[in-house]
């Protein structure tokens, strides 16, 4: 899949940033999707902006949305829609007491929207990308609306309060929709010679990073009405810098060249996902800046495709940003993390450069992906077969 970055947040400086429109993809939808066509990319991730399209309360205006399904159906690229990515309308924070009743009328919106579209396919969507991230940045390193610092907490429980009621939403407007969660998936452990107090802080901050998911399925925080068919396609994200030291601003090595033995595989975060929620999964986020591209979609492809070995029901990379994306609060900044590279002009059009080592890179690693799937083991789905067929003996049975 390609994620095309579309973050239409409020920075640290409290500047409007929107990044389909800094990156140019709203005026070159056609040309971006037609160049995915030669990596077999036919699934994206693209937003709606929740700031551009309610202007004011209640009002909302789905023109370049629909501009943007159209586009999508005429390609014939499959589009998943973030409803939140990190910005909201400029009266509204996680904090205000109107902000979930606000997100519940905009699913209810542009629920009503798409079905009005008439598309044969059911729309799929992620209410709110990555509440656990936003709710750090925003309430506790004040980079972001609502510039708290030590309200993490409240941040995240009303981002999930919105979150829960727009979900119900979608669903009762169109049953068929499919929720696609979005959240980081980490590794936090204790220092060389840690405490016992240390290891056990470790552990406990490692969970925290299920707490939005168990508040969507009603594990925690039951009043918020969060319930298990809630949880339906969990995505992940995932980057080079996802595991690190309890306490420090010490990063573990993704390579491990080191062989440290806190660090964690991939495809083991991946199975403790699927063990504790049993449902399928997505890598809805993957990139790494500059020159180790290559190195680091190699990786990940074969963690992936350890994963799938493992028999868990894996659906997906997104390489996400697919193009190059400016840095939220330096405009000027860019990554250089797209399999496109971004060249602006003097005359500000940005030319897309294909960087050519990520490009083999990826298409060697579709091959060991495709090469899982066919390897992918039998008793699995064996084993589910047979417990359908338990199950309907239980229903003959009366039980």
């Amino acid at each position: 899949m390609g994620g095309y970055e579309c973050t239409d947040q409020l920075n640290n400086s409290g500047q409007r940033v929107d990044l389909l429109t800094a990156t140019q993809h709203l005026e070159r939808l056609e040309a971006d999707y037609s160049h995915l066509a030669a990596f077999g990319i036919r699934t994206v991730r693209e937003g709606i902006r929740w700031s551009q399209v309610e202007r004011s309360p209640g009002r909302y205006d789905f023109s370049v949305v629909k501009t943007m399904m159209d586009c999508g159906l005429k390609m014939g690229v499959q589009q998943i829609w973030d409803i939140c990515h990190f910005g909201y309308p400029d009266d509204l924070s996680p904090l205000h007491p109107r902000f979930a009743d606000r997100f519940e009328s905009l699913c209810k919106a542009f629920a009503r929207f798409y079905l009005n579209c008439k598309f044969d396919e059911p729309l799929i969507v992620t209410p709110i990308n990555e509440v656990s991230f936003i709710s750090w940045l925003g309430g506790e390193a004040a980079g972001t609306v609502p510039y708290c610092t030590h309200q993490g907490w409240q941040v995240k429980y009303g981002l999930m309060r919105a979150y829960i009621k727009g979900t119900a939403a979608l669903l009762e407007a169109d049953p068929r929709t499919r929720i696609l969660t979005t959240e980081p998936l980490v590794n936090i452990v204790p220092p060389i010679n840690a405490t016992e107090e240390q290891i056990l802080q470790a552990q406990a901050d490692h969970e925290l990073q299920f707490q939005s998911l168990d508040m969507l399925s009603g594990r925690i925080c039951p009043e918020l009405g969060g319930k298990p068919e809630y949880l339906d396609i969990l995505g992940f994200n995932y980057y080079y810098n996802n595991q690190w030291v309890l306490g420090l601003q010490e990063f573990l090595p993704w390579a491990n060249e080191m062989e440290d033995e806190r660090w964690l595989p991939l495809s083991s975060l991946l199975k403790e996902a699927h063990v504790r929620y049993s449902r399928p999964i997505a890598l809805t986020e993957t990139s790494h800046p500059g020159e180790d591209r290559p190195h680091w979609i190699r990786f990940v492809a074969a963690e992936c495709a350890t994963a799938i070995s493992m028999d868990i029901p894996f659906w997906g990379i997104c390489l996400y940003p697919i193009i190059d994306r400016p840095d939220w609060d330096n405009l000027w900044y860019w990554h250089h993390s797209g399999l496109w590279d971004a060249v602006v002009q003097e005359n500000g059009i940005i030319n897309r450069t294909l960087n050519r080592p990520y490009a083999v890179a990826l298409q060697e690693s579709r091959k060991v992906i495709e090469e899982a799937i066919k390897q992918r083991p039998v008793p699995g789905i064996f084993n589910r077969v047979v417990t359908g067929f338990k199950r309907m003996l239980r229903r003959m049975a009366g039980e």
